[in-house]
């Protein structure tokens, strides 16, 4: 059984070498774009980079998130999606290349970095222990240090447990995926906290975090079932793969848009019915002028029309508008991302410019090759998991059932 698996994962290594090559290829044209634009416009060039990065680190990110979910939890989602979930986690130690423009813009993006405005602000002196430039960079470490730990145990672990019976790997992956949620929680709060929300030094949320955190699981969901409906048909996947599975994905999306709505919800209403000045002021500047198009955008396309679609079985059912509903979130996830994070820099007006769209592209199509270059290297489907002996039919199940 394992050796067909592996020769039908080595079948389909040319259509993902075709994936990856057009991928890069549209990443690569975006970054000759994107090195005229900072050449051209430094300033307009750093405030796009962090859109398409905080965009793009979605997908590693809230892979790694979803896959220790899994372990925890079980589910035959999950194993379904594993392998792809561990590829896309893979591409973690890209988001810390990505992120070292974000680092040389700071001066620019961030106003607590400049020592004349901080001295001239109560506010910002007050936050000056936390928001300063030397621990900003130790935290960045920090996170770093513990998001590429977590996504290399995980998927060492996994691929020992693909030779052998034993189900020492598997333990090992439950275990750390417990204390690994907790930490990854904590790290993703505190880096958005630190890379959007300091955007804007006044302004405070404590569900900010939360919010994030379920867009970029919201955006993993999206990604995998896109690449779920591709590979669906295609064999090993078609073993795992059923329709059930992508309804499945279908109802974990609509979840996800649900919790983003409740959440964000909660936020506006908590701010509004407060209505303090430093708080408020944050609403006020997005729900005026060209910002406002924005947020009806969103409250229609990231919370209505798929709400409304995904709530039927009939429509989860059929691949092409599962497909659309999810193509339709990624746009919806970054027009969301634009929201927050582009009036904190622009403050004349919803000004779009056309680096908003080239940075996000072109990140996003090194991710989607590197997802692709590291999804061709392994079996496609996890051998040897204790919790799913029948699943392909595995003529040895019973042995470690």
């Amino acid at each position: 059984m394992n050796q067909e698996i592996a020769q039908q994962t080595a079948e389909l290594r040319p259509y993902f070498d075709r994936i990856q090559q057009r991928a890069f290829a549209v990443g690569g044209i975006g970054l000759v774009i994107l090195a005229i634009g900072a050449f051209v416009d430094p300033h307009q060039f750093f405030r796009s980079y962090l859109l398409g990065f905080i965009f793009c680190m979605g997908l590693p990110m809230g892979s790694l998130a979803i896959l220790m979910l899994h372990h925890l939890a079980g589910g035959t989602w999950g194993y379904a999606i594993r392998r792809l979930l561990e590829a896309a986690s893979r591409t973690v130690p890209l988001v810390l290349v990505f992120f070292i423009p974000v680092l040389l813009g700071s001066h620019e993006l961030y106003e607590w970095t400049h020592a004349e405005v901080v001295a001239k602000d109560p506010v910002l002196l007050q936050k000056s222990p936390y928001l300063n430039m030397p621990f900003f960079l130790v935290r960045a470490a920090i996170y770093f240090a513990i998001w590429i730990t977590l996504s290399y145990l995980l998927n060492k672990w996994s691929l020992q447990q693909d030779g052998t019976t034993d189900s020492k790997p598997t333990r090992r992956m439950q275990v750390l995926s417990g204390p690994g949620i907790i930490l990854f929680f904590l790290t993703m709060t505190l880096a958005s906290v630190d890379w959007v929300m300091s955007l804007e030094p006044h302004w405070f949320s404590t569900i900010f975090g939360v919010i994030f955190i379920v867009g970029q699981g919201l955006l993993t969901w999206t990604f995998m079932t896109i690449v779920a409906v591709r590979l669906h048909e295609r064999k090993p996947l078609s073993a795992v793969i059923t329709n059930q599975r992508l309804r499945d994905l279908g109802t974990l999306t609509l979840a996800f848009v649900l919790l983003w709505t409740y959440t964000s919800f909660s936020q506006l209403l908590i701010i509004w019915s407060a209505n303090l000045p430093e708080e408020i002021t944050w609403y006020m500047t997005r729900l005026h002028g060209g910002w406002r198009i924005l947020g009806v955008l969103l409250m229609v396309f990231h919370f209505g029309v798929p709400f409304l679609l995904l709530i039927s079985s009939q429509i989860k059912s059929k691949v092409k508008a599962l497909t659309a509903i999810a193509s339709g979130l990624i746009v919806m996830r970054l027009v969301d991302l634009y929201w927050i994070t582009a009036p904190a820099m622009h403050h004349s007006g919803l000004e779009p410019h056309i680096l908003d769209l080239v940075a996000p592209v072109a990140l996003g199509g090194i991710f989607v090759g590197a997802f692709f270059w590291q999804l061709k290297n392994r079996s496609l489907i996890a051998l040897n998991d204790p919790r799913f002996p029948d699943l392909i039919g595995k003529d040895h199940g019973h042995h470690h059932g």
